[in-house]
């Protein structure tokens, strides 16, 4: 019996199923569209309002960019390109653009904010109670947000307010018999056990008269009376100067970002300002940092490299253990080696962080018999643990690549050679590994430079210890640059974001030029072979 031929049940162009089918992904495709427009218009209107005018020309040129590519029946490629192009510039070319733009600069702890936050943020910190003034009935509330504040009595009027939100008049508050605030209206007045939990907080908080910070503001000690206090410091517009009206000392605008008297006393907060290459300068000439950055860059190379060998020939003595068909279970085996893949690394190194530990550790106190050996805080056995530990986590992915890599050696080189009687270590030197060199030379300077970088397994197995006593940017014997860098930006007293940001891009090109040499090495291997 013949099969009849049937035609293609797709719906045909134009019939009603088709139609649907249409109308149902266009609706899809507006229904992201209405998303992603609100986002970028939420972001448009968020820019704006803090007036962020770079962001908000960029995040308009994006608006219109998306919805011309997206609404175009033409823009075919670029509707799969443009997600992947706007996270690239996102994530990596603003990332590193902002970072070199950084690393030329002083910002840093003391130089964070623009120019005219700084003088308001000087204004609102510095303060002086006003002489003369009366004390006003005071109490101290929350609103409803849970941000504490004063409610206090001025002119027989309650007025309530935070350190964001000036003093305004309550309406429908009441006045008890001492002439302090009663009830105030959207407040919650604190009990003294409660301001006493705060008092710290209380005693710090300065609530504005109004938005003009030379109008001053009210504190208190007690968290019953409160006072007038004004800016210490008076700031001249036209002179571009700080007074202080307590001594009468005159600060002016210095080439470092900060208002500085005569005597070089400076007013904190201050502003970035481009210093050129001076942060690169100071990584030369500097000898706390220099000695610091050859110590750390020493063992980094050490580490890496050691990470990377170690984790290799283990990873591919397994896999051509496991590789012999003569080896029975080796799925099981197989799976059960690529465990410590599977965990994650940061979890696994606090966990061997654990074991490790002196002298209540699984290793010390259970394995060696309550041993007392310092693994975490004697300078060798530290960098011993280390590489031990990113030995275990990263032998998995070697075994794996290794495996995969001599799988695809055709067989009959083997036999070849078998033939012509080479022994198993000739056929290891001059077949196997150099054929699998082809294979695995990029992934082995894909994991040269990952471990150059490893913050995550010094930072939670050692924090970068033993530290090194008295040295100035806390090194411990086991920092790497990287860790270097995050001490400098963000342990350190006074952290510089700017010399952080130079150091990464020293770290940037040694890890560029030593990927570099090492593909230009893989090619001549192709080319040789």
């Amino acid at each position: 019996m013949s099969t009849v031929a049937t035609k293609d049940e797709t719906p045909a162009r134009g019939s009603t199923s088709h139609a649907r089918e249409l109308n149902g992904w266009w609706f899809a495709k507006l229904a992201v569209m209405a998303v992603i427009n609100a986002g970028l218009l939420y972001a448009v209107y968020s820019s704006f309002m803090v007036e962020e005018w770079w962001i908000l020309a960029v995040t308009v040129v994006l608006l219109v960019v998306v919805n011309w590519v997206y609404f175009s029946k033409r823009m075919v490629p670029a509707k799969y390109l443009l997600p992947g192009v706007i996270f690239l510039l996102v994530y990596q070319v603003f990332t590193m653009g902002y970072t070199a733009y950084i690393a030329f600069t002083n910002y840093g702890s003391e130089n964070t904010i623009s120019r005219d936050q700084a003088i308001e943020q000087i204004l609102r910190t510095g303060d002086v109670r006003v002489e003369g003034a009366v004390d006003l009935p005071l109490k101290v509330v929350r609103n409803e947000a849970g941000e504490l504040g004063f409610a206090v009595v001025v002119d027989d009027t309650v007025e309530a307010g935070t350190a964001d939100e000036p003093l305004d008049t309550v309406d429908g508050a009441t006045i008890d018999d001492r002439g302090a605030p009663q009830e105030v209206p959207g407040w919650q007045i604190l009990s003294l056990a409660e301001v006493l939990e705060v008092q710290g907080e209380v005693t710090a908080l300065r609530v504005p008269f109004s938005d003009d910070p030379e109008d001053g503001w009210v504190r208190t000690q007690t968290g019953a009376v409160g006072f007038q206090s004004s800016p210490r410091f008076s700031y001249d517009e036209a002179a571009d100067t700080f007074t202080d009206v307590t001594t009468d000392a005159v600060y002016t605008p210095n080439d470092r970002g900060f208002f500085e008297s005569q005597d070089g006393t400076r007013l904190t907060p201050g502003w970035p300002v481009t210093i050129g290459f001076e942060n690169f300068q100071r990584m030369l000439t500097d000898s706390r940092i220099s000695s610091a950055l050859l110590q750390a860059g020493a063992w980094t190379f050490a580490f890496a490299f050691l990470s990377v060998a170690t984790t290799f020939f283990l990873g591919l003595f397994l896999a051509m253990t496991f590789n012999h068909p003569a080896v029975r279970g080796r799925k099981l085996i197989r799976s059960l080696l690529i465990l410590p893949y599977a965990f994650p690394g940061f979890l696994a190194a606090l966990v061997w962080k654990g074991m490790l530990n002196n002298p209540y550790g699984f290793i010390n106190s259970t394995i060696l018999g309550g041993a007392d050996i310092p693994w975490l805080t004697e300078e060798w056995l530290a960098r011993f643990s280390i590489i031990a530990v990113n030995l275990w986590l990263g032998f998995p992915y070697m075994f794996l690549i290794a495996t995969g890599a001599l799988q695809a050696i055709p067989g009959d080189v083997y036999e070849a050679a078998k033939i012509d009687g080479a022994k198993p270590f000739r056929v290891f030197r001059s077949i196997t590994l150099p054929l699998l060199m082809i294979s695995v030379a990029p992934l082995l300077i894909a994991s040269f430079s990952f471990n150059f970088n490893n913050f995550n397994l010094i930072y939670f197995v050692t924090e970068g210890g033993p530290n090194i006593p008295g040295h100035p940017l806390a090194l411990g014997e086991t920092d790497i640059l990287i860790s270097v860098v995050y001490k400098v930006a963000v342990v350190a007293g006074t952290k510089q974001y700017g010399l952080a940001a130079a150091m990464s891009i020293l770290i940037f090109v040694i890890v560029g030029l030593v990927s570099w040499l090492g593909f230009r090495q893989t090619r001549k291997l192709e080319e040789v072979l």
